[in-house]
């Protein structure tokens, strides 16, 4: 995953700031990868940010179960289980 290092923090709730160790790249080919994928060590995950995608021309939708993220034309790019 990097594609840079960045400077940086992310702010959560009650103001508490993490520090952004990495920004790269997910996905897994044939599928077209998102970029600008922020890490932050201590959360130990990948950080998608929901507006980001939509900026990016994603529809992203949620359910009592699932996200999607779709393309512009409708594929599924991925969904997320919880």
């Amino acid at each position: 995953m990097p594609d840079s290092i960045p400077s940086g923090t992310i702010t959560f709730g009650g103001n508490k700031k993490e520090l952004i160790t990495r920004v790269g790249k997910i996905g897994i080919p044939p599928y077209h990868p998102i970029n600008n994928v922020l890490f932050v060590e201590r959360l130990k995950h990948n950080l998608l940010v929901i507006s980001q995608l939509c900026d990016n021309g994603y529809n992203v939708s949620f359910n009592k179960d699932e996200c999607i993220v779709q393309n512009s034309d409708k594929s599924i790019l991925f969904s997320l289980f919880y």
